[in-house]
């Protein structure tokens, strides 16, 4: 499966412009959200504003930009799944190959001293675990990375094969459900000490 669209967004931008240089010179198209972006063409890197792909202006303060169609059937689609196929070709939809999303900082929001909930409420991801759910739900098929650590090594790959192993994939799908998992953990136990104030 070789990696052909690539769509980053991520809170931690920890290695991402070198990792996104590396997809770019294997010839990978980028798709990004508004500060990776940002921080992407800042470093000369061509991306794809995802806005340009959904049609639809990022909306509500950011909460509202990646949740579409256009973006989540690129990740969900069955490759050689014929009405999956089909419904791409009609709906003009590209599939997106790797999926590298980290989520907002919503432990280390709680962690100060005086946040307040308001505060905590803001850094909740929704679009964020969407897509990584998605990708790591269709790791047949899509690469999903949640960790900046593991830049360097899908990069290799993708540099030296074009594309993923299936176990890697599996691999990453695993620890993508563990971050989303903790992530919601994290939300569900700050929400239960405010209950208890």
């Amino acid at each position: 499966m070789k990696i052909k669209r690539a769509l980053i967004s991520v809170s931690d931008k920890t290695g991402v412009v070198e990792f996104a240089r590396s997809l770019h010179a294997a010839g990978v198209e980028i798709v990004s959200t508004g500060g990776t972006m940002n921080a992407l063409r800042e470093a000369g890197i061509p991306v794809v504003y995802v806005s340009d792909v959904t049609g639809f202006p990022e909306i509500m303060d950011g909460r509202v930009k990646t949740l579409h169609p256009l973006i989540h059937g690129g990740i969900l689609a069955v490759r050689g799944n014929s009405a999956h196929e089909k419904a791409l070709r009609e709906l003009k939809i590209t599939p997106i190959d790797l999926v590298a999303v980290n989520l907002y900082p919503f432990k280390e929001t709680v962690a100060h001293p005086n946040v307040t909930l308001a505060e905590a409420v803001e850094q909740i991801d929704i679009g964020g675990p969407a897509m990584i759910r998605a990708a790591a739900k269709n790791f047949k098929f899509v690469t999903v990375i949640t960790n900046p650590a593991r830049y360097g090594e899908i990069a290799e790959k993708i540099t030296k094969d074009g594309a993923v192993d299936g176990m890697t994939r599996m691999r990453l799908a695993h620890e993508a459900f563990a971050h989303t998992a903790d992530y919601d953990t994290a939300i569900n136990e700050y929400l239960a000490r405010q209950l208890e104030k």
